[in-house]
Formats: structure tokens, sequence, C-alpha cells
């Protein structure tokens, strides 16, 4: 009998198991992956998210991966270009970063289970476990293995977008929009001049994103409103090429890089909030709260909310407080501090990307700092 099992093992489900685990609950922690892997991922953390993993101790391992500094974010405004500087209370704070999820991942998982989380890689959960009403496990098997059951006081559905633990437990969503817009990326060599971030709004269109990462490379990616998106994917280099000719000199520095990876690309975006709770069962992540990756916030907003779970089921556990409270506080927190940034995030995804939005994105980030600097 675990007092957690956490189904989903990335940058929502890990931190949660470890900090579960840290303080003293024995947790299961499953995942139908083996680590180190990729996902496909926007895998740009805000300085908010990155303070987070300095305060876990596991900063200096992204750094000691090669991972680069992001000091700058530069938008392209109407072609012009406009870097919002740091404020002076930001002097202290670390710079974003994105590194690759076959880094991030692999040390959040090695952070959970030197916590002392149990770690089951390759396992597949097929059903949960129910009794009467609340939930009450696992049921699932590992990679050429029988049929398993674990029990658990409560299941967390860490496991993204298309989470089984929220199939099953058919949870009220809110605030719901359809996807909103499609994005391809890759990865390239040799891209020159790259400072740091760069975004390249394009009225009408979408735009243009580019990053560094591991190994010397650049993130680069390109995308616009859904309804483009059949007529993109039939013929993705060629449309990708003429979305980066528009851009302000980025399409030269592009190519004259290579690309080293292959195209990676979705219009599925829904944006919602779940209920993420009930009985015996909690969510986290995508699996509880998902937006348009055009903010690229889906890492930073899962290791809030895992602090902010870890919380509530900590308080509920010790008997600080009743379980269904401090998860019903769990849940007005987390809307509290993500509303702004997903309003935001749904005005740039319709294209409203004027200087105005952009400024708005900057107060929504911050507002997502640990609360020690907050």
């Amino acid at each position: 009998m675990y007092d957690a099992i956490v189904v989903g093992a990335r940058c929502a489900g890990s931190p949660t198991a470890m900090l579960l685990a840290q303080r003293g609950l024995n947790v299961l922690l499953v995942d139908r992956s083996s680590f180190p892997s990729d996902i496909m991922s926007t895998h740009f953390i805000h300085v908010p998210g990155v303070m987070r993993l300095r305060n876990w101790g596991l900063l200096d391992k992204v750094w000691a991966a090669g991972t680069p500094e992001i000091t700058k974010v530069t938008v392209y405004v109407e072609g012009q270009p406009f870097a919002p500087p740091r404020p002076p209370e930001a002097e202290n704070f670390p710079s974003a970063c994105c590194p690759r999820r076959t880094v991030l991942d692999k040390i959040l998982v090695d952070a959970a289970v030197e916590a002392g989380a149990e770690l089951r890689e390759n396992f597949s959960v097929r059903e949960l476990v129910w009794d009467g009403d609340k939930v009450a496990g696992i049921r699932g098997h590992a990679k050429d293995g029988g049929e398993v059951t674990e029990q658990a006081r409560i299941v967390v559905g860490a496991d993204g977008l298309h989470s089984l633990v929220a199939k099953q437990v058919q949870p009220p969503e809110y605030d719901t929009v359809p996807s909103l817009t499609f994005a391809y990326y890759a990865y390239w060599s040799g891209v020159a001049g790259l400072e740091g971030a760069e975004l390249h709004p394009m009225e009408g269109e979408g735009g243009v994103l580019v990053f560094p990462t591991n190994d010397g490379n650049a993130c680069v990616a390109a995308g616009g409103p859904t309804a483009g998106f059949q007529e993109f994917r039939k013929d993705i280099e060629r449309n990708f090429d003429r979305l980066l000719a528009r851009t302000t000199n980025l399409g030269e520095r592009v190519g004259a890089g290579k690309r080293v990876e292959r195209f990676v690309g979705t219009n599925d975006q829904p944006n919602y909030f779940r209920k993420p709770y009930g009985p015996g069962w909690a969510l986290v992540g995508d699996a509880g709260y998902h937006r348009d990756f055009i903010t690229g916030l889906g890492i930073n907003d899962a290791f809030r909310d895992a602090e902010l779970l870890a919380q509530a089921i900590d308080d509920g556990f010790s008997g600080a407080k009743p379980l269904e409270e401090a998860l019903a506080a769990y849940e007005q927190r987390r809307n509290q501090i993500a509303k702004p940034s997903y309003d935001v995030t749904l005005s740039m995804a319709r294209g409203e990307g004027d200087l105005n939005v952009f400024l708005q994105l900057g107060l929504a980030i911050q507002a997502n700092l640990p609360a020690e600097v907050a």
C-alpha cells in the first residue's frame, strides 16, 4: 500500500513524486517510457521555473549538461526588435533556459528516486482500481510482464494532455477553448548570431521562434492559426522555409546552418482547466490544466503545480487540514496564478501579438515566482 502513486514521470510527475518523498511519503512513480528519452515539447523554462530547479538543488545539473543560459529574449514587433529589460529586482535571478527533454526529464526522474520514490519505467497503466466511488490504485504491466495491481491512498495523474487518469475519473472542464494554433519544430546546428531566444510574430500567419539548446544546437519552431494546419503539413519543409523567409534575417541565419533532426509538430492544443482532484485522485501538469504552447509556459506551470499539489497532499495526510479542503485550496491557488497567463496565451494564439500583450505576458510570468521571492 503506497501513500501516493504518480502516473507519469516527466516535468509534472517527477517533481511531485520527489516533493512527496521528501516529506516522508511512500511514493510509487510509473511511466510507460524509460529515461533518458525525448518527447514533443516547447522545453522553454522561464525564470520562475529555473528558480524552482535552483531551490530543488537541480539547476547546477542542468548547467553541467551544457544547457545554454538565455539572458535575452528579443521580440520582433512589426519587424523591429524589442528586448524587454530585466527589472532591477531580477538582478540575482537565474537565466531562462531550454534544456532538451532528454536532459531535463532524466535529471528530474533521478531526483525523485534520490528522494526515496520507487520508479518503474516501461510500465503502462491500463486502468484505475476503484473502491466504490473512490480511486484506490492502478492496474497495468511492465514491458513483457504480467498484469500488476498496486494500491495507494491517492493516485496522481501527471500523464499529460491525453491523461488516462483524467479520462477515467472524467473531471469537469471549464474555461475551455478549442485549439487555436499549430506548430512544427526541428533542431539546427550552425545558426549564427543567436544571442538568446527570438520570437518573430507575423500578423495573421503565426510566426517563428528560435532558441539555443544543448549540443550547440538551436530549436526553430514555426506555425500559425490551426485552420492552416492541413495545408502546412502537405509540405512541411517548404512551408517552414516560407515563414522563415518572412522574418528579419533569421531565414538567412538558419539557412546557413544544418537541420540535424526531423520535424515534429501538432495542432492538438486544446485550452482548458480541469477540476484537479476527487476521491482518491488528483491531477497535475497538462493533465489538469493546458494552454497553447505559444508562450512556452508548460514546464513553468508544471513545476509550480507540483509544489502546490505536494503541499496539499501532505497537509491532508498529516492532518494539518482535511484532505478535500487542502486539495480545493490547491485548485483555487493554481487558478488564481494561472488565469492571467492563460488569458495572455489565448490573446497571443488569436494573433493579438502587439507590444502590450507581450508586456502583460511578462507580468503574468512574474506572478509565477516561488513564494519566497514573489
